[in-house]
């Protein structure tokens, strides 16, 4: 059985229209090629991070490669959250952070995950 910390359960989706718009309106922002990085610090909710990724159907037309990107970053990030969540001291704040993948091609998955550890490191370096 796998530990509790190595998953990415529905409580930790970003989700709701108002949230969501919220976060792109005040949220700040920065690009790891491939992915578009936007985060912003809300009230103290019930979980640390909330997260959106989002495969835009201009960038990659195809369904099944939009999905193929969609869980290879979400991989990523369930395999190194711990070590996000350790770093980060989310005592009085929730971080929501909206993932946008922008390459117009597939890469592979030990790129995508290098950039997101990046991404992660910089949220870090920016909130506290």
């Amino acid at each position: 059985m796998l530990p509790h910390s190595f998953t990415f359960p529905k409580n930790e989706h970003l989700s709701g229209e108002i949230r969501i718009a919220k976060l792109f309106s005040e949220g700040k922002a920065f690009i790891c090629y491939p992915l578009r990085v936007v985060f912003s610090l809300v009230e103290k909710e019930k979980t640390p991070v909330k997260m959106l990724i989002s495969v835009p159907k201009k960038r990659c037309k195809k369904a099944v490669k939009r999905n193929r990107i969609r869980r290879m970053i979400k991989e990523a990030y369930r395999l190194h959250k711990e070590n996000f969540l350790n770093q980060l001291c989310t005592q009085n704040f929730t971080l929501h952070i909206a993932i946008t993948y922008v390459s117009d091609e597939e890469m592979p998955y030990t790129q995508i995950e290098k950039k997101l550890i990046e991404a992660l490191h910089k949220i870090i370096e920016k909130t506290v």
